[in-house]
């Protein structure tokens, strides 16, 4: 590793109008090269972040990238799909042996797409939608102004219990049964205990209601067996991402229960499969199919150690910090079950500035609200997860130095010293484990076409 892997420089000046093509594509490979070598050198702690396989990542330059397979296998609008439509069936087949499910569509290119493809499945404009709290971990496509809105849905909150960051079970079905929804949802974009859904599905059923689980952030900890089983507890349906603590590309999933009749007299799978396609996506970036697929056979050997250990970093973390003094979110009941930790640094200059500051000497992590705020851009907290070092093989001891290096940077004084132990630490674990590994180092410097 370099020392100037340690300097972090700002990213380099754009070509200039007058610069030929030439410029502009040497610039975006020197961009790409700094970019690799700044992640080669710190602690990544985004929760919503991981490291795909190496023999994923080998599907996302075959020559599936240039391809289209608009429609369904063996019903296509175009031709040449002949040699993928086998490997969309096998990778659906490999998505409902892992979470144990009757159907699963693998074509949302995104979590929110796959967000939006359910929505309009469910729901028409005017029904009324209830989801958590923004200010509760909500994620910002259950909102006016993201895919809910969009569908022209009336969002209704459920109460929360904020020192968990929870839904507030027994009040969520005193609203369900008076609100009456045509949709209950569940899913955060901070999750640090699972929610108890059984009495949420009982109420929707009650009411008439719709049921979707938003795994987006925890699909790798239920496809581990290690958070709580949407399905088994009564959903009907989980939408996510593939690239959290699932360590897939980035691409998104919908995933069944039993198929059951809509209020509109429909099948609930096959109007998924319609508003997937040519409802929400035309086509839907068949390279990152076949990776999800790799992903998904990997996660079949490999994922219930991957999940334990996320969640045992997590707690690990979480008490290093505070043992430090850091007010870290839910003390009381353990900090997390999941592969998150939420910290209150109001006292130490506040989310955006500590989050900001951390970045320069090496530890990536994101500013976010806490209940009670009212801005996104500055809020009272950060977030941290550990599906990326757990992924390059940290453990408890790292944590513990992580949780030490969060600490001198948030109260700063001592930059220099923390972006040197961050990168001498990181050094030792650049690897990806959890998968069939390969020799490569994560963030090795990519290989360039010669030109």
């Amino acid at each position: 590793m370099s020392d100037t892997n340690n300097e972090f420089p700002a990213p380099r000046k754009t070509p200039g109008s007058k610069s030929n093509g030439r410029d502009s594509l040497g610039f975006f490979r020197e961009q790409i090269e700094q970019h690799h070598s700044r992640f080669e050198a710190s602690i990544p702690l985004i929760a919503s972040e991981n490291l795909v396989s190496k023999a994923a990542m080998d599907m996302f330059s075959t020559d599936l990238h240039n391809r289209y397979a608009e429609g369904l296998p063996g019903s296509r609008y175009y031709e040449g799909n002949e040699d993928y439509d086998p490997i969309e069936v096998h990778t659906e087949e490999l998505a409902k042996k892992l979470f144990n499910s009757e159907f699963a569509d693998v074509r949302p290119i995104s979590g929110t797409a796959a967000n939006i493809s359910a929505l309009f499945s469910l729901a028409s404009p005017g029904d009324k939608f209830m989801a958590p709290e923004l200010a509760a971990g909500a994620h910002i496509s259950t909102q006016r102004f993201g895919a809910a809105g969009l569908r022209g849905l009336t969002t209704i909150t459920y109460p929360s219990i904020h020192e968990t960051m929870s839904i507030d079970t027994d009040l969520a079905v005193k609203a369900i049964l008076d609100e009456k929804p045509r949709i209950c949802y569940v899913g955060q974009s901070v999750y640090l205990f699972p929610n108890d859904l059984k009495p949420i599905v009982e109420a929707a059923k009650e009411v008439g209601a719709s049921t979707m689980y938003d795994g987006a952030h925890v699909l790798g900890l239920i496809a581990g067996k290690q958070f709580q089983d949407p399905l088994r507890d009564g959903m009907d349906l989980i939408t996510a991402s593939t690239h959290k603590t699932f360590p897939g590309p980035q691409h998104g999933v919908i995933i069944g229960n039993h198929d059951v009749e809509l209020p509109n007299g429909k099948s609930l799978h096959k109007t998924i499969r319609s508003r997937v396609f040519p409802g929400v996506h035309s086509n839907h970036h068949l390279h990152k199919v076949a990776a999800f697929g790799v992903s998904l056979a990997e996660a079949l050997e490999f994922q219930e150690d991957y999940a334990k250990d996320i969640i045992s970093n997590a707690k690990k973390l979480a008490e290093g910090l505070w043992n430090r003094g850091m007010k870290v979110f839910a003390a009381e009941h353990g900090f997390t079950e999941s592969h998150t930790v939420l910290v209150d640094v109001t006292e130490r200059g506040g989310g955006a500035d500590v989050s900001k500051r951390s970045e320069a000497q090496g530890l990536v992590m994101n500013k976010n609200m806490l209940p009670g705020d009212t801005s996104a851009v500055n809020p009272s907290g950060i977030r941290l997860g550990t599906p990326e070092m757990t992924r390059l093989g940290m453990g408890a001891d790292e944590m513990d130095e992580v949780a030490e290096l969060i600490h001198l940077a948030s109260l700063g004084g001592k930059e220099s010293e923390v972006r040197n132990r961050a990168r001498i630490l990181k050094e030792n674990f650049c690897k990806i484990k959890y998968c069939w590994e390969s020799k490569d180092n994560a963030y090795a410097q990519p290989k360039w076409s010669e030109i």
